[in-house]
C-alpha cells in the first residue's frame, strides 16, 4: 500500500479500478449486476492476479470456495493459509489483505450487498450466521455432502449472474440464503449469540467504528450514529461481548493503526496525527497501553 494515508474502502463500482493493475473482474458482465452481486469461477481468474492484493475494506459482504488449491488471505491482522474442502467469509467493512493463489486453484468468489436482502430484517446476516460476524473464525471446513450441495448453489448462482437479462435479486438472494443454511450445518458446536436488542446494538456498533474510525473516535459520536445514549451503548456491549464500548473503539484505532505500520510508508508521527490527531507521543504512550509494546518495537518486531 505505498503512499497509503489510510486504509481504503472501496464500493463495488470502484473495485475494477482498485484491481486494475492485477486483474479485469468483469469483462463481460454489466457493471448494474457487479454493484449487488457478483460470481466467479477462481481458475477463470487467478491467472490474472498479481499478487499481493494490497490491504482494503469493502462496503460488501464477500466470501472464497475453494475446491482445489491453497490461499492465503486475511481478516484484520489474522492470516489464514487455507486449501480445498473450505470456506472463507468476510464481513462487510472489515480489513483485508489477499497473499496468493496457487496456480491450480479451482472453486468460487462471491460477493454481494446486504440490500439484496430486502426482504429481511436489519442485522439478519449478523445474527443468524456467526461467520459474518466481525471477531468469528472466517474459516470452515466442508465435508463431502455439503461440498456437493454448494457446488449445485454455485452453479446456479453463476448461470443467473451471466444471463443476458437483468439478474433476478430475489431468487440470487434466496439461493444465497440457501447456501448460508447448507454452511452453517457444518458448524454444530457454535456459540449461539442471544438474538436481542444488546446484541444488534454491539454489532450495528462495530460496522459504525469500521466506517468512521478517522473521522469520530468518540462514544457519544458513535451513540449519536445509532440514536442511542453513551450510556445504553455502553451498557449494550457490556452485556453482549463483557468489554466496554471505550475497549472496542480502542481496538479498532489499535487495528488500524497496526496495519497502517505494516503496510504504509506512513512515519509513526504521521500515523498519530492522521488516525488520532495526537502528538507522537501520546500515541506512543496509547499504542504501547493497549498492546504492551510501542509502535517503533512493533515495527521491528513485524
Amino acid at each position: 500500500m505505498s503512499q497509503a494515508e489510510k486504509i481504503p474502502t472501496l464500493q463495488p463500482s470502484e473495485m475494477t479500478g482498485f484491481h486494475s493493475h492485477s486483474i479485469d473482474w468483469q469483462p463481460v458482465i454489466s457493471n448494474t449486476k457487479h454493484q449487488f452481486f457478483h460470481v466467479n469461477r477462481l481458475e477463470d481468474f487467478v491467472h490474472k492476479i498479481k499478487f499481493p492484493l494490497p490491504p482494503h475494506r469493502k462496503t460488501i459482504f464477500d466470501f472464497l470456495y475453494l475446491k482445489k488449491g491453497s490461499t492465503k488471505r486475511s481478516k484484520g491482522l489474522n492470516s489464514y493459509e487455507f486449501g480445498k474442502s473450505t470456506i472463507f467469509f468476510l464481513p462487510a467493512y472489515q480489513i483485508t489483505q489477499h497473499e496468493m493463489m496457487s496456480p491450480d486453484i479451482e472453486g468460487f468468489f462471491c460477493h454481494f450487498d446486504e440490500k439484496i436482502f430486502q426482504f429481511l430484517p436489519k442485522n439478519y446476516l449478523n445474527e443468524h450466521f456467526s461467520f459474518f460476524q466481525f471477531q468469528s473464525n472466517p474459516i470452515i471446513q466442508l465435508s463431502p455432502n455439503t461440498q456437493k450441495q454448494i457446488e449445485c448453489i454455485f452453479e446456479r448462482l453463476l448461470s443467473l449472474y451471466e444471463d443476458q437479462n437483468d439478474i433476478d435479486t430475489n431468487l440470487t438472494a434466496a439461493y444465497l440464503l440457501t447456501l448460508f443454511e447448507e454452511i452453517k450445518k457444518e458448524i454444530p458446536h457454535q456459540t449461539k449469540k442471544t438474538k436481542n436488542a444488546f446484541f444488534q446494538v454491539t454489532e450495528q456498533y462495530k460496522n459504525a467504528l469500521a466506517q468512521n474510525i478517522y473521522q469520530k473516535q468518540s462514544i457519544t459520536e458513535y451513540a449519536e450514529i445509532l440514536h442511542i445514549s453513551p450510556n445504553y451503548l455502553n451498557k449494550c456491549v457490556k452485556n453482549s461481548i463483557d468489554k466496554t464500548a471505550q475497549d472496542l473503539l480502542n481496538e479498532m484505532l489499535i487495528l488500524e493503526a497496526k496495519t497502517l505500520l505494516k503496510y504504509s510508508n506512513l512515519q509513526v508521527a504521521e500515523i498519530a496525527v492522521k488516525l488520532c490527531n495526537q502528538t507522537p507521543s501520546n500515541f506512543a504512550r496509547f499504542f504501547k497501553n493497549q498492546t504492551g509494546t510501542t509502535p517503533k518495537e512493533y515495527l521491528i518486531k513485524y
